[in-house]
């Protein structure tokens, strides 16, 4: 893969700490619903970094969008959420990714369990899923710390609206009169949202590397199939959102 130029085309708040970056890239090959792409930044003295970003936006065209969540100390995040404009340049690579991916040709129910900015490829599928029409049957269950986390709130809230299946957990503060208290995802909530092994699903889940694997090990001891789980992970091992 070749480094493409690209232009940012606008970027929006979705959370005091996270931005949605537009990005319109001139010969973008389009992606799969749960890729991701390797966007570069060239400093004037030439030092480069570089640093890997989920996807969120459906496949149109030469437009991409990646949403960033500031990172303590982040030379890319912080740019990418305090610094960045409409009209700056950059450089991206990709898509990237064949195996944590959703096709619209599936028609086995979908679960996707995210933690924190994990969501992002999974709004994707959830996306494209919309897009598409499919009926496959999909569920949704977002673990977040607190209410003012949430990423893509307006737009989950509408298509929880319409009939989409999505559940919080939240890990530190949970809205008022909330039916559960704070505290990290566990199996009686997993396995309840989950679809029973018998209908053969396709599980995603993508998140802070102890959550994705307590996820997935929660899932096989349900008698999930291992074959059918798909997991993401980013940074250290120790920590849940």
């Amino acid at each position: 893969m070749s480094w493409r130029a690209a232009t940012i085309a606008g970027v929006r708040p979705e959370t005091p700490t996270a931005r949605t970056v537009a990005l319109q890239v001139p010969g973008w090959p389009g992606h799969e619903a749960g890729q991701h792409l390797d966007l570069r930044l060239t400093a004037e003295d030439g030092y480069t970094a570089t640093r890997s970003y989920s996807i969120a936006s459906v496949p149109d065209g030469e437009a991409v969008e990646v949403t960033v969540e500031r990172l303590k100390d982040g030379e890319v995040s912080t740019y990418l959420t305090d610094g960045a404009s409409a009209g700056d340049q950059v450089e991206v690579r990709g898509p990237v990714g064949g195996w944590f991916v959703w096709r619209p040709r599936q028609t086995e129910p979908v679960l996707l369990v995210g933690g924190g900015s994990g969501v992002v490829p999974l709004m994707s599928v959830v996306r494209r899923h919309r897009e598409t029409g499919s009926q496959a049957p999909l569920r949704l269950l977002y673990s977040v710390r607190d209410p003012d986390a949430i990423l893509y709130r307006d737009e989950l809230a509408a298509l929880d609206k319409d009939g989409v299946d999505i559940g919080y957990v939240f890990t530190r503060q949970a809205p008022e009169g909330w039916p559960r208290p704070p505290g990290r995802l566990d199996a009686p909530l997993l396995i309840a949202t989950a679809f029973s092994p018998d209908l053969a699903p396709t599980s995603y889940a993508c998140g802070p590397t102890r959550f994705v694997e307590d996820v997935a090990d929660l899932l096989v001891i349900a008698g999930h199939d291992p074959r059918r789980l798909r997991t993401e992970r980013f940074g250290p091992s120790g920590g849940n959102p």
